[in-house]
C-alpha cells in the first residue's frame, strides 16, 4: 500500500533515502529549511565565483556506483568525475611537502625515497587496508545497527584484534619517519576521532585513499547532489525548500505528521535526515528517545572555521587539495578532542577547486576555501575568526612563498555559530559523531525511534557514520528498515 513519507532535510542520506523509498512505491516529500537543497553540501556562487559549501572530497567511488545501479543506473549518467593527480599534496613547510599520486605504485616509490623499506611495508599495510574495506564496505556498513551480532561473522572473527588495537598504534609499528605517519594517519581524521582512538579496523580508509584515489565531479561536489536530486525527482519524489520544521506530532505515540510554517502535513512515515539532536527537540520530552545529557556525553567530529575565498589571479604551485601539517598534528588534536580550546598553531586545509574546474572562477582567477578542524562547542566570534584567518594566510604564503592576501576580492567566513544556524548541528558540530569503538555501529543512535512508531532517522549522527558515503548507506538503511516494518503490517 502506497505510504506518505515526509523526509526531514536535503542532505545526502535524505536524498537517498527519498530515491528508495520513492522506489518502493510511496509518495515522498522532502522538506527543506534552507533555500537550497544539499544540507552540508550545498553550493553557493558569489561574484563569478562557486563554492561547494561542505564535503570537498570525493573518496569511495564504488559506493557512489553502488548507489545507482539500485536503480538501474549509472554514476556516468548523473555526474562526470575526474581522477585527481597529484590527489594531494601535505606541506610540512617551505620547500618541504609530499606529493601523494594517483597510483599505489608512485606512493611505494615515494615512501621509499623517503625511509629505506617503507615501500613494501606500505604494500603490505595497504593489503591488510583493502581486506578490512572489502568487509567494511561492502558487507557490515550495510548493515542497521539493531545488534551486536550484526557485526559477528566469521570475517570479523578473525580481525577481532584490530577491534581492540589502534589505527595509530599499527602505523607506527611499521613506520618510523613522522611525516609517513602523519599522511598515513591523516585519512581517519574523515571519521571524526584522533588515530590513537581509532580502532585499527579502520585502516580500510588508507585503501580508500591510496586504492581508490581521489576524485573530482566535473563542476564540484554539488554535482552529485544534483545528479542524486534529478534521480529522486525522475522517480517522483517532490522538495520543497524554506519548509523548517516546526513540530513532530505524535498521537497515541504514533508520529501522524510534521508542522512546517505553521501548516499541519499529515504523514504516514516520518524520516529525518536532519541533525538527530535537533529532530528530537521537535518532539515533546516524553516521546525523546535520548537525553541531553546523552548528547553532551557523546565524541563528536571536530567543527570547523571556513574561508570562501576569490583571488584576482591564478595561485602559483599548488595542488587541487593541500594539507598543512607544519605544526604540532599531536598537540592540535589534543585540542579539539582532549582539552578544547582554540589551538595556538593549528593544522589547516586549502582547496582549490578552480585547478580543476574552470568555471568555479572568472578568467585568470582562482577560487579557494581554507578550512581548521576545531573542537564542537567553541566559542564563535569574528574577532576569533579574523585572527586565525590572517595566521593560516600567512603560514599559507610563507610556506608557498607568494603573497596572496591582497588579491583576495571576495571573502566570506562559517564557523561553529552557521552550523548551528544553517543546520541545527549539535555543538555546531561539522562532520557528526566520532567513529570511536563505543560509537560503532549498534552503539550508534538508532534508525528507528525507540518510543515513537513510524518515525525514523538517518545521517551522520547514526548508522553507519560520518562522511558522504556513509550518508549514502544511511539512507539505503533507513529505507529498507522503514519497508520491512511496512511489510510486517499488512
Amino acid at each position: 500500500m502506497r505510504k506518505t513519507v515526509a523526509i526531514l532535510g536535503s542532505g545526502f542520506s535524505s536524498l537517498a533515502a527519498a530515491c528508495y523509498l520513492a522506489q518502493q512505491g510511496n509518495d515522498v516529500t522532502i522538506y527543506e529549511k534552507n533555500e537550497t537543497i544539499g544540507g552540508r553540501a550545498r553550493q553557493f556562487k558569489e561574484d563569478g565565483f562557486t563554492f561547494d559549501m561542505g564535503p570537498s572530497w570525493y573518496w569511495m567511488p564504488d559506493v557512489f556506483d553502488r548507489f545507482f545501479a539500485d536503480f538501474n543506473k549509472k554514476t556516468a549518467s548523473y555526474y562526470e568525475l575526474i581522477k585527481l593527480n597529484p590527489a594531494y599534496r601535505v606541506y610540512f613547510g617551505a620547500d618541504d611537502f609530499i606529493a601523494i599520486y594517483d597510483n599505489l605504485e608512485e606512493i611505494k616509490a615515494t615512501f621509499e625515497s623517503i625511509e629505506k623499506g617503507s615501500g613494501k611495508k606500505l604494500q603490505k599495510f595497504i593489503d591488510s587496508a583493502k581486506s578490512n574495506y572489502d568487509i567494511a564496505i561492502k558487507d557490515l556498513v550495510y548493515r542497521p545497527g539493531i545488534s551486536p551480532l550484526e557485526l559477528v561473522t566469521p570475517k570479523t572473527i578473525l580481525k577481532l584484534n584490530q577491534f581492540l588495537g589502534s589505527v595509530s598504534q599499527d602505523i607506527r609499528k611499521e613506520f618510523k619517519n613522522e611525516k609517513l605517519i602523519q599522511i598515513l594517519e591523516f585519512p581517519v581524521l574523515f571519521l571524526g576521532a584522533k588515530p590513537t582512538k581509532t580502532p585499527s579496523f579502520y585502516n580500510f580508509m588508507n585503501y580508500a585513499d591510496f586504492g581508490l584515489g581521489t576524485w573530482h565531479p566535473k563542476t564540484g561536489m554539488f554535482d552529485v547532489v544534483l545528479g542524486i536530486q534529478k534521480l529522486a525527482l525522475e522517480l517522483g519524489v517532490k522538495i520543497k525548500t524554506n519548509a523548517a520544521i516546526d513540530k513532530i506530532v505524535v498521537e497515541n505515540k504514533t508520529a501522524v505528521g510534521i508542522i512546517s510554517n505553521k501548516e499541519f502535513i499529515p504523514a504516514d512515515i516520518i524520516l529525518s535526515g536532519a541533525d538527530y539532536q535537533h529532530t528530537e527537540t521537535l518532539l515533546e520530552k516524553e516521546h525523546r528517545a535520548y537525553s541531553e545529557k546523552y548528547w553532551q556525553s557523546r565524541v563528536f567530529a571536530p567543527s570547523s572555521l571556513l574561508f570562501f575565498l576569490g583571488f584576482n589571479k591564478k595561485i602559483a604551485d599548488i595542488s587541487h587539495h593541500a594539507l598543512f601539517f607544519d605544526t604540532d598534528f599531536n598537540q592540535h588534536a589534543v585540542d579539539i578532542y582532549d582539552k578544547p580550546k582554540w589551538p595556538d598553531e593549528p593544522l589547516f586545509y586549502a582547496n582549490f577547486p578552480s585547478k580543476t574546474d574552470q568555471t568555479a572562477a572568472p578568467d585568470g582567477m582562482e577560487s579557494g576555501f581554507f578550512l581548521i578542524p576545531l573542537a564542537p562547542g567553541i566559542n564563535d566570534s569574528e574577532e576569533l575568526r579574523e585572527a586565525y584567518f590572517n595566521k593560516i594566510i600567512s603560514r599559507f604564503e610563507k610556506i608557498t612563498k607568494q603573497e596572496i592576501k591582497s588579491s583576495i576580492i571576495f571573502k566570506k567566513s562559517f564557523c561553529k555559530n552557521d552550523f548551528v544556524n544553517d543546520y541545527n548541528a549539535c555543538k555546531g558540530n561539522a562532520y557528526g559523531m566520532a567513529n570511536t569503538l563505543l560509537q560503532t555501529a549498534f552503539l550508534r543512535p538508532k534508525l528507528k525511534s525507540k518510543k515513537v512508531r513510524n518515525l525514523y532517522f538517518t545521517g551522520q549522527l547514526t548508522v553507519p557514520g560520518p562522511g558522504v558515503p556513509p550518508a549514502l548507506i544511511s539512507g539505503k538503511l533507513a529505507a529498507e528498515l522503514i519497508q520491512k516494518s511496512l511489510k510486517a503490517k499488512k
